[in-house]
């Protein structure tokens, strides 16, 4: 899509666009629609309660220039999967073979959660896959606070729209992130948690990535896998 066209488009949307003027630091406690109004001045992520559609949101999150991740991704990785799923995945940022191919979890810890989902008798396009941030930060880094803020509204969104009856959170970053919290995985893991005002059901687990590495875990992240079939079988009943 042209500049021209993509300028049409979002303007048709109701998607403001904005000139860049700097990049000041935004603090962890201002709220998305701060960050937008008194920091951010490219096409600014959606607050949550836009009433953005599927594909309308998808386009946004194509467009957003909201950090300067932008800057340095070949693409948005905006989420791969059934958008009606009653599983939801949830990552912590696209690498390097997802930032190339604009899909979440494609790599060698991509193949492992298949695996995974498979051992649980599910396949990839019957759950929903998307991660805290969108573009790839450089060199694989964790995300800093301001990047997952400018993100938070598109996932939250994503959330909203999916209405999944579980959301699996694999690693530290996406766990931290959904629970607003700095517990480590281990003490997370092995319980139900709850999510946003729906009080979706939450469980955490292990990073496949950090499974490739260390794969004496991989046992701890089968129970978590068996807790999260069977809170997923008494939500759905």
């Amino acid at each position: 899509m042209d500049e021209l066209s993509r300028r049409q488009y979002l303007d048709a949307m109701g998607i403001q666009q904005w000139v860049r003027r700097d990049s000041p630091q935004i603090e962890p406690e201002m709220e998305i629609s701060e960050v937008i109004s008194s920091h951010v001045k490219p096409v600014p992520a959606p607050t949550a309660s836009t009433e953005l559609g599927w594909h309308d949101l998808e386009v946004a999150v194509e467009a957003c220039r909201a950090c300067e991740l932008h800057q340095t991704r070949q693409q948005a990785v905006f989420g791969v999967g059934d958008p009606q799923a009653n599983l939801l995945i949830i990552g912590e940022a696209p690498g390097a073979d997802e930032d190339r191919q604009g899909e979440p979890f494609v790599g060698p810890a991509g193949q492992l959660l298949n695996a995974m989902l498979f051992a649980i008798g599910l396949r990839r396009e019957q759950i929903f896959i998307a991660n805290i941030l969108k573009c790839r930060p450089p060199g694989n880094r964790d995300p800093h606070v301001n990047e997952m803020q400018c993100c938070a509204a598109f996932l939250q969104r994503q959330i909203e729209l999916i209405q999944p009856k579980l959301i699996l959170s694999v690693g530290r970053i996406s766990a931290q992130s959904l629970l607003k919290c700095d517990t480590p995985v281990g003490r997370l893991r092995g319980q139900v948690h709850r999510y946003g005002p729906q009080q979706v059901p939450l469980i955490v687990t292990y990073h496949p990535a950090y499974l490739l590495r260390s794969p004496d875990q991989k046992g701890k992240s089968w129970q978590d896998l068996q807790l999260a079939l069977t809170t997923l079988r008494g939500e759905t009943d």
